[in-house]
């Protein structure tokens, strides 16, 4: 109970409250805590026997209602309430002042509630801000990580291509060396082969037909060269022709 009610005030203040009006005990109850703004709220075991005590003295009346019990103050409590005016104007002067107080802590209350309140917000906003920068870092981190793997993959990706480029680079010297080879063997077959057709016997009464016919044959070659790209592969290709051609015309000459 507040400390507002010492000995005997609360009995006062419900002959005050019943004075003011006919009331049942939940109304008291109601009242009491509107008064105080809710912060002493006393309990039915606190209000009901007390109402009870005042009816024994002859204080206070009460009748049926709807099922409840309506207390009315008598005249008897009349005449002890005027009796005792002045305690009772101390009292309701301490009431207002327990009220203002209890208004005043209320609202310190709420100013610290409120205070609270805001740091806590803004500490979460703080914080908010804080994971999002670590956010932020974490995804600036992985995205060097990111880029620092791509670039990895991209020189070893380079790496894997220059060596097979460098591969295709030996096979295709290798290729060139073999066609040299077989060029160099096809001139000097084709030396042999001009050489043995113009020193043989009975070459002469057909020496000049057969060297001009040759002659023809080099310089028909070579205007069919000069009018087209010669590259490794048709070189490798007109090497072939011309020795199948030699070995038809050693067979025809022998």
């Amino acid at each position: 109970m507040s400390p507002v009610f010492g000995h005997g005030r609360l009995r006062l203040y419900l002959l005050k409250l019943l004075e003011e009006s006919p009331r049942h005990g939940y109304e008291v109850i109601r009242l009491l805590q509107d008064r105080f703004l809710g912060v002493y709220s006393p309990s039915p075991g606190t209000i009901y026997p007390r109402l009870a005590r005042l009816e024994e003295e002859g204080l206070v009346t009460h009748e049926l209602v709807d099922g409840k019990k309506i207390f009315t103050i008598s005249d008897q409590g009349r005449a002890e309430l005027n009796a005792r005016l002045d305690e009772l104007a101390d009292l309701e002067q301490e009431i207002s002042d327990s009220v203002r107080d209890i208004a005043r802590e209320v609202k310190e209350d709420v100013r610290d509630t409120v205070k609270s309140l805001r740091e806590e917000l803004t500490q979460m906003a703080r914080d908010v801000r804080q994971g999002a920068k670590q956010d932020q870092q974490h995804s600036g981190q992985q995205d060097r990580q990111d880029q620092r793997e791509a670039k990895q993959n991209e020189r070893e990706s380079w790496r894997e291509q220059k060596a097979e480029w460098q591969r295709q680079k030996t096979e295709w010297q290798r290729q060139k060396r073999e066609w040299q080879r077989q060029t160099n063997e096809w001139k000097h077959d084709w030396k042999r082969v001009w050489a043995g057709t113009f020193t043989g016997e009975g070459s002469r009464a057909n020496d000049a037909r057969l060297g001009q016919m040759l002659a023809d044959f080099v310089e028909e070659v070579r205007r069919d060269a000069a009018n087209a790209q010669v590259s490794e592969e048709t070189l490798a290709t007109a090497q072939d022709a011309l020795y199948d051609a030699a070995r038809r015309i050693r067979d025809a000459l022998r």
